[in-house]
């Protein structure tokens, strides 16, 4: 595990890199949001006595007249939101598909950030924020300056950012419709959501950072649920059926088979969706890694546009 640890780091610091000159670029397109224009915004609020940021993106289409559905965009572990920015290209779907797309900063150095998500055990558990307040303060705060659906308030993550998504299902799904983690899993050891919450996964078969399966290590200080018992969990939380429909979605002769294995019939409609990438690393599908050692990356789909279909499918109830 520390293994997977000291491969998460380096992977946010190469991703930071790669990402510094968008980085700047997004930085510098950032206005104070009094018009509350199309485009990139910035916000800060305090929790405590700690200064916390996030960023935001309004596409041309947003009319404060109508509700507008928001999607949160949480980084990976030694990311920032102006990173998860340039990682997940979310901009581009959510001025396709008009949403309100949210890119909070978790807390550490610069661009060195990290998720509350659990798994951390001993000394690594200690003066970890409480990133589900703060969330949840976001929501609070961008409430006062956009119009937003609170029906249709979903969250998606990246790795680290993967995990705070489930943790979000799990305790606050009072105000989060669905979520969509990419590679990433359960890092808490409990999850009792008030209310269904339906799940598209996504994750590599060779994600060496955060397997399949993580290697069972006693002296681990972090822990993590496997890509199947995360599933598991909530196909019991959300009462889906055991038995999924598959099919694939990518085509013949495409370098990369992506399978969506999909339980449905859950309480209120709900539904937990895993999409498998035979071959697929540490990646966001359908944008291209930043570094080989991240592993392949699926380019024959798309998961923005995979996770804006699932998300307007299950709006909260």
């Amino acid at each position: 595990m520390k293994q997977i640890l000291w491969s998460l780091i380096f992977c946010g610091f190469a991703a930071s890199m790669f990402a510094s000159p968008i980085h700047g670029q997004t930085t510098a397109a950032i206005v104070k949001p009094d018009s509350l224009d199309p485009g990139d915004h910035a916000r800060s609020l305090m929790m405590g006595e700690l200064k916390r940021d996030y960023l935001f993106h309004i596409p041309k289409g947003y009319d404060p007249k109508n509700p507008s559905p928001v999607v949160l965009a949480l980084h990976g572990l030694a990311m920032d939101g102006a990173s998860m920015v340039w990682f997940s290209g979310l901009n581009a779907t959510s001025e396709k598909d008009n949403f309100i797309v949210v890119y909070p900063d978790g807390t550490g150095i610069g661009a060195f950030r990290i998720w509350n998500a659990g798994g951390f055990e001993g000394k690594m558990a200690e003066g970890k924020a409480d990133d589900v307040a703060f969330i949840g303060k976001v929501l609070d705060d961008l409430g006062t300056i956009i119009n937003v659906d609170a029906k249709r308030v979903y969250a998606c993550g990246m790795s680290n950012g993967a995990m705070m998504c489930y943790r979000l299902a799990a305790e606050m799904s009072d105000r989060i419709a669905a979520i969509a983690p990419v590679a990433g899993t359960i890092a808490i050891q409990e999850s009792h959501p008030k209310r269904p919450v339906s799940v598209i996964h996504f994750h590599g078969t060779k994600d060496t950072f955060v397997p399949f399966e993580p290697a069972k290590d006693t002296r681990s200080f972090m822990k993590l649920k496997s890509v199947d018992d995360s599933i598991q969990t909530w196909i019991k939380l959300d009462g889906c059926n055991d038995t999924p429909k598959i099919d694939v979605i990518s085509n013949n002769g495409d370098e990369m088979k992506v399978t969506r294995n999909t339980y449905s019939g859950g309480k209120d409609g709900a539904e937990v969706v895993l999409v498998i990438i035979d071959g697929g690393g540490h990646t966001w599908p359908g944008q291209k890694p930043p570094v080989d050692f991240l592993g392949k990356s699926a380019l024959n789909i798309s998961a923005d546009d995979l996770i804006w279909e699932f998300f307007k499918k299950h709006p909260m109830k």
